[in-house]
């Protein structure tokens, strides 16, 4: 007994370089790159003052899976990917609110109930934020299903879930933010999008009040600034021919139409909520690519690739200061896939190597010490 105990000391000792070095490998891997990659990114300088400005994250489709789809180690792997970045972004720019645009989970609208609160528990876990950073979100087609695929109950469960609804309309510190489901701007009269386009209506009217087009009227804004727009969709745009960056889409998806009331809202609706509506900024996701868009009126639309390795092996975020006189965009990437992939075979490569010039030296001593 105390001999194979000696056996096993020494190959741990034999091995102590390896074991120290794939440690220190996996750390770096999976928490100093994060702190590395993300600490270059800034919040973006106003024009006009920064005492009344709100500092902003937006995120979009990070797909928590479920039980259908994906592999345990997929899942495994790709959420603690998503957690550790947002943990990590929120720590380190300390936003006054997060808004996920989205398809927080990618089987939402299959779940029952019991399981859809199992997902909404997980998502409050790995997306957990401070006591003085409030979190918004957007259903998408995943959390309820399209249009065509929606119900009463998979529709009231994710409002309930995050407080939200079909239409909101927020104010933090003096902004103004109203958030659209869209699958409920659908345009075909239904009741859930009668009941979106009428709460949608009266925010605007409510809006013309507090800027002072609309006479003998009361407003529960106290004071008017543009609104910033949030959505899942994005709106009406031909195809994404136009969008660039290394997370945008590839030459061929952006040689594809997007698909009116799939892929972005419908035409007609796009063009009465930048009529109506006046957005200064439009923020939305869906796509799971980058994409700047500058609609008439030099309205922005940002709209924010997927979150997740699952969908982009390099993800980005927005970091969005806003105040009532300007607005300012910072886009950040999170640690690239391929990037932690290559990592990792280097560390291999280097402990193979390592490994093999060991067991070539004592070769080479053991051969000397038997010709002495």
């Amino acid at each position: 007994m105390v001999y194979r105990w000696r056996k096993l000391v020494t190959f741990l000792v034999k091995i102590r370089f390896i074991f120290i070095f794939g440690i220190l490998l996996v750390v770096y891997n999976e928490y100093l790159h994060y702190y590395i990659v993300l600490w270059q990114c800034n919040w973006p300088s106003l024009a006009y003052s920064k005492r009344d400005s709100v500092r902003v994250v937006a995120l979009a489709d990070t797909h928590l899976l479920g039980s259908r789809e994906g592999h345990w180690f997929d899942k495994l792997r790709r959420e603690w990917q998503m957690e550790q970045a947002f943990q990590v972004s929120v720590w380190l720019n300390q936003p006054h609110a997060v808004f996920v645009l989205g398809d927080l989970f990618d089987e939402g609208k299959w779940c029952d109930d019991i399981e859809f609160q199992f997902h909404v528990e997980r998502f409050r876990k790995k997306f957990r934020i401070p006591e003085n950073t409030l979190l918004f979100a957007v259903a998408g087609n995943h959390d309820i299903g399209f249009h065509y695929a929606i119900d009463e109950n998979k529709l009231r469960r994710f409002e309930r879930a995050f407080n939200t609804s079909s239409v909101q309309l927020l104010q933090i510190k003096g902004n103004i933010f109203v958030l659209l489901t869209s699958m409920a701007f659908e345009g075909d009269g239904c009741q859930m999008c009668r009941e979106a386009e009428s709460s949608l209506w009266r925010i605007i009217r409510d809006l013309d009040c507090a800027r002072g087009v609309l006479k003998n009227c009361s407003s529960t804004i106290a004071a008017y600034s543009r609104p910033v727009l949030l959505q899942h969709f994005p709106l009406y745009r031909k195809s994404d021919s136009h969008c660039t960056g290394p997370d945008a889409a590839d030459s061929v998806e952006k040689r594809k139409q997007m698909a009116p009331r799939w892929g972005c809202l419908a035409k007609d609706i796009s063009d009465k909520i930048l009529d109506q509506l006046r957005p200064r900024l439009v923020v939305s996701g869906h796509t799971h690519h980058f994409c700047f868009t500058v609609h008439r009126d030099n309205i922005q639309e940002w709209t924010v690739p997927s979150f997740s390795w699952r969908n982009k092996n390099n993800p980005s975020f927005l970091l969005i200061a806003i105040n009532n006189g300007s607005f300012a965009v910072e886009k950040c990437y999170l640690p690239n896939e391929h990037t932690v992939i290559i990592i990792y075979v280097f560390g291999l490569i280097i402990v193979l190597l390592s490994s093999c010039l060991h067991c070539c030296f004592k070769f080479h001593t053991a051969r000397q010490n038997h010709v002495d």
